[in-house]
């Protein structure tokens, strides 16, 4: 039986596309629409998961990541 794992996605517009970003393996994938590069990404992590090694997993995994905002003066 396989389990499941919540990780952060972080997705922005770059010109014509949406570039996902999963920040605790820094994984990426891309797509035409947020939706798209959602998926993208999950498909981009499963793969990882399913052909990486532990220790590679380990190795890579930020187990902490912190999403926020800052307010910083301009000008």
């Amino acid at each position: 039986m396989k389990s499941t794992r919540q990780l952060t996605a972080v997705i922005e517009r770059e010109d014509d596309v949406y570039v996902a970003l999963c920040p605790e393996l820094d994984i990426a994938s891309q797509g035409d629409t947020v939706e798209s590069a959602k998926k993208n990404l999950v498909e981009a992590l499963e793969l990882f998961f399913e052909s990486a090694d532990a220790s590679e997993i380990s190795r890579r995994l930020h187990n902490e990541v912190f999403v926020t905002r800052v307010e910083v003066a301009i000008g």
